[in-house]
């Protein structure tokens, strides 16, 4: 299997070092962004797409806890506090593992062979070669081969094609989720690339079709993982 992508919510500023520090111990796990708070981390889950989340309860605002109560989180959760008394709850809320501070680097590693062992077992959904996404009053077909790129524009998505831009009100979330994700990469904030249309990299640039488009430090890694066709 590939490298699981994580990312952590965690206030405490220790207690982040110490699980940054864990994860880069383990070959499988590659983080790719942290935060110091459930609302950023939040917006960050509903434009991204990620194996595992490592996830605090205790924290101003929202609490982990109304953080999983609230919304619709597909990752694998292993929560990280000091409190045992959440620990049912955390249960309920049908999260990985239950890491109660402090924890051992043993204790850590039991829980991300779990969340590993759990997407191992994940059936792979065979997607087909074409999409549908609404755009106007309508849905319209794209066939994945025709995507050049897809660029975040605000409010909406702009996807390139060979022959035609479309326009949608889908997040780049959704479209994760439709889009084989081997064949188009997200590779910054704001844009999703076709690999096989990829023309030249230079630096943290990538060419398609004449357009240059960045490359973010957030999700370089994964990138030329991807291209250089490493696990």
């Amino acid at each position: 299997m590939s490298k699981l992508t994580c990312i952590i919510i965690e206030d405490e500023p220790l207690a982040l070092d110490k699980t940054k520090n864990f994860i880069q111990k383990i070959p499988f796990l590659n983080l790719v962004a942290t935060f110091d708070n459930a609302l950023a981390g939040l917006d960050f889950l509903n434009n991204n797409k990620v194996d595992l989340l490592f996830l605090d309860i205790n924290m101003d605002e929202l609490s982990g806890i109304e953080m999983l109560e609230s919304s619709k989180i597909t990752s694998q959760v292993i929560i990280t506090t000091a409190y045992q008394e959440y620990a049912l709850k955390g249960y309920e809320l049908r999260i990985t593992d239950y890491l109660l501070k402090p924890f051992t680097f043993n204790r850590f590693l039991q829980a991300v062979n779990k969340a590993h062992e759990n997407l191992s077992h994940r059936p792979e959904e065979k997607k087909p070669d074409f999409i549908f996404v609404k755009t106007e009053n309508r849905l319209e077909k794209i066939m994945i081969n025709d995507i050049l790129y897809i660029e975040g524009m605000r409010d909406y998505m702009r996807i390139h094609t060979l022959t035609k831009k479309i326009m949608t009100l889908q997040g780049f979330s959704e479209l994760e989720q439709l889009l084989p994700a081997n064949l188009i990469c997200r590779v910054h904030k704001s844009y999703m690339v076709a690999v096989n249309k990829i023309e030249s990299i230079e630096r943290s640039r990538i060419k398609i079709a004449g357009q240059l488009i960045p490359v973010s430090e957030t999700y370089k890694e994964t990138f030329l993982q991807l291209i250089n066709g490493k696990p």
